[in-house]
């Protein structure tokens, strides 16, 4: 399993509650997952709108499934946003 970091922006740092959090997981379907499980309620809906950058390269379509973590890595959850 990597360690790294789950780090919230906007709507997703307020459903969890917090900034980030380290994440213990090789993929980024389990990382969710244990956030899920973490911060049940608001964060699961806003996790469903959610687009996310891995160590800076964005998922896009991929299956979280597939997406492999690093050790030290940094998974940032970015909710959608508004304005320009």
């Amino acid at each position: 399993m990597a360690i790294g970091t789950l780090r919230y922006w906007a709507a997703a740092k307020s459903a969890a509650g917090v900034a980030e959090e380290p994440y213990d997981a090789d993929d980024l379907g389990a990382a969710l997952a244990a956030a899920r499980e973490r911060h049940p309620g608001e964060l699961v809906r806003v996790l469903q709108r959610c687009s996310f950058l891995v160590d800076g390269d964005p998922v896009g379509t991929r299956v979280h499934e597939t997406v492999r973590l690093a050790e030290g890595g940094t998974v940032e959850v970015l909710p959608p946003f508004a304005g320009g």
